[in-house]
C-alpha cells in the first residue's frame, strides 16, 4: 500500500489528510474515514482510524483519513459539528477526484464523534454507497430510517459512553441491509481490539462493494 499526505479545500479552509492506496489494478472502491471528537484528542492518527485504513488497503479498498478543522495542520477551529459536517463532504469531494478511486463505489466510516458526523452526511449524499459506524456518539438513528444502503454498527461490549441496549434496539430498527455487532471486552477506545474492529470494518466494505452473485 502507498500512504500519501494530501491537502484539500473545505470552503475557505485547507485540511490535511492521508490517502492509503492498495497495490493492484485500479480503480479501487474508496472510503472516507472520520476521527473522534477534536476537543478530546481525536485526530486522523487515532489508534482505531489508522488500522481501519490499513485493513481496507489489504482488502483492496482505498481510503482517505483526514484531520477536521482545527486539528493538526488543518486550518480553522472547532465549529460545534456544523463546520465539521462540511469537512466530511469536502473529504468525499476530494476522494471522488482521485483517478485510483471508483466513483461508483464510495463509502463513509466514522468513529465516535466521526460516526455522528457520518450519520448526518450519508443519507444526504448519494455518492455514499455503504456506511460503517464505530462506537457512534449518537442517541438516535432517525436520519437512517429510510436509508437502504449497506450499514454496519459496531461497538465494544464494555463501552463507557454508548448504551449497548439502546444501540442494539436502534440498530435493529434500521432498514436492510443492516448489520450490527458488539465486541465483548472492548471499550469505547478499543485498546487491544484495534485489529479486530479494523478487520470487521474492512470485511463489511468488501461485502458491500463486491456483493455475491445471486443464483439463477
Amino acid at each position: 500500500m502507498t500512504e500519501t499526505r494530501v491537502k484539500f479545500p473545505s470552503g475557505n479552509l485547507t485540511l490535511e489528510g492521508i490517502t492509503t492506496i492498495p497495490e493492484g489494478k485500479v480503480p479501487f472502491a474508496g472510503v472516507v474515514v472520520c476521527h473522534p471528537h477534536p476537543l478530546y484528542g481525536g485526530a486522523m492518527d487515532n489508534n482505531v482510524i489508522v488500522p481501519v485504513c490499513r485493513a481496507l488497503a489489504k482488502a483492496s479498498i482505498a481510503s482517505l483519513r483526514f484531520n477536521l478543522r482545527g486539528v493538526g495542520a488543518s486550518e480553522g477551529r472547532f465549529a460545534n459539528g456544523v463546520g465539521e459536517k462540511q469537512d466530511v463532504v469536502a473529504a468525499l469531494n476530494y476522494l471522488s477526484t482521485l483517478e485510483s478511486v471508483d466513483k461508483a463505489r464510495i463509502g463513509l466510516c466514522g468513529y465516535s464523534f466521526g460516526g455522528a458526523l457520518s450519520l448526518e452526511i450519508a443519507p444526504n449524499d448519494e455518492r455514499v454507497k455503504a456506511l460503517a459506524l464505530i462506537s457512534p456518539a449518537v442517541e438516535s438513528y432517525a436520519p437512517l430510517h429510510q436509508y437502504a444502503v449497506p450499514k454496519l454498527v459496531i461497538c465494544g461490549g464494555a463501552d463507557q459512553f454508548v448504551s449497548i441496549i439502546a444501540l442494539q434496539r436502534l440498530a435493529e430498527e434500521l432498514p436492510p441491509p443492516n448489520e450490527y455487532e458488539f465486541v465483548a471486552g472492548a471499550d469505547h477506545f478499543w485498546t487491544g481490539y484495534e485489529d479486530k474492529v479494523a478487520n470487521r470494518v474492512a470485511a463489511f466494505f468488501t461485502k458491500a462493494f463486491n456483493p455475491p452473485l445471486k443464483e439463477g
